[in-house]
């Protein structure tokens, strides 16, 4: 008689797994994801992730202001020095906020998304700085020291938050950046103020070649403006994108 009830404890128990299991993979195909992969997007709340992109433009304020006020240096006067400050004061508070949202979480700690994330600071800098080369950007010791602290910029912007998350998931970058298709919270997080880092750049580019003769047409002054401005207006874009996301779900909820 046990034995008879242990046989049907167990057999309740498989029944169980198996509709939680198929109420997760109903979950994440309503959500736009692939069953089996781990979903933290969905934890992350409006207020949470304005409070990440709030304590990133803090840092970048902080930056400019240190830059100004105390080095006595701007992005027109002294472009290098600036930029330089501006990705070593943003750096450690882009890695350790992102690092916090890494997928994977059994196996990735949070150091190891940290190490990522700088590790991809350097090879996003890399690519940053032959692709701005590619398209125009003057080369020579003179304008070397810029060009290297703007790609640092730019990879801090569009690249490392991503790696501090997903990693090596190519599907993840590949959704994101070649797709465009974030899904979640913090896929709006790093997915629109990457492409407004991209494309304000890319816009801010545009007066270097004219003939206006101003000290603020010199690499990388006009790009570093664009570059910042459309950070900002990514970051402000993804939050209401996520404000309005946040409502729609507990509008259907309802």
């Amino acid at each position: 008689m046990s034995m008879y009830w242990s046989l049907e404890n167990l057999l309740f128990q498989c029944e169980t797994s198996k509709k939680k299991k198929k109420k997760t993979s109903m979950k994440h195909k309503r959500q736009g994801r692939p069953a089996g992969l781990e979903a933290p997007l969905a934890l992350v709340s409006a207020a949470e992730a304005f409070i990440v992109h709030l304590i990133c433009a803090v840092g970048l304020a902080v930056s400019l202001w240190v830059a100004h006020n105390l080095l006595f240096n701007s992005l027109i006067s002294h472009p290098s020095q600036t930029l330089f400050l501006i990705w070593v004061i943003e750096c450690p508070v882009v890695i350790l906020l992102y690092s916090h949202y890494r997928q994977n979480r059994q196996q990735s700690s949070y150091l190891r998304a940290v190490g990522r994330g700088m590790l991809t600071l350097l090879a996003g800098a890399l690519v940053s700085a032959f692709a701005a080369i590619a398209l125009g950007a003057p080369v020579g010791a003179k304008y070397l020291s810029s060009t290297i602290n703007w790609s640092m910029m730019m990879s801090l912007f569009a690249v490392v938050p991503a790696a501090s998350v997903f990693g090596s998931s190519w599907t993840d970058w590949q959704r994101l950046f070649a797709c465009t298709k974030p899904v979640g919270t913090v896929d709006y997080m790093i997915c629109l103020p990457a492409h407004g880092a991209i494309i304000g750049s890319w816009f801010g580019a545009w007066p270097m070649p004219l003939d206006w003769e101003r000290p603020w047409q010199e690499w990388p002054i006009c790009v570093s403006f664009g570059a910042i401005a459309g950070y900002l207006i990514g970051m402000v874009a993804s939050f209401g994108f996520v404000l309005v996301r946040g409502i729609l779900q507990h509008t259907k909820s309802d």
